[in-house]
């Protein structure tokens, strides 16, 4: 099975800024993703500080509540429609 991206888990992303341990593993997902060629999507993304962390290390995309909480189909196109560039999470 092919993998062109990989995912960072929510859990690890929370623990950025609390745990080191969590730190040291996003930043080896990241290392590993980037060496072998492949993006980087960090899940659950909510802070600043975290925002912050994933891209001083180039994570490629980011998502979760600091972008927007999860959207009925029917609000997704408006929402959509009013996204920037800088509403995205997009590190690299």
């Amino acid at each position: 099975m092919p993998v062109d991206r990989l995912k960072i888990d929510r859990s690890f992303v929370a623990g950025i800024g609390e745990r080191p341990e969590d730190e040291v593993i996003v930043c080896t997902v990241v290392s590993l993703a980037h060496r072998l060629g492949k993006s980087v999507v960090a899940e659950g993304v909510q802070t600043q500080a975290q925002r912050r962390f994933l891209a001083e290390l180039a994570c490629d995309v980011g998502q979760g509540f600091l972008v927007s909480r999860p959207l009925p189909p029917e609000e997704t196109e408006a929402y959509l429609r009013g996204c920037t560039e800088s509403s995205i999470l997009r590190f690299a």
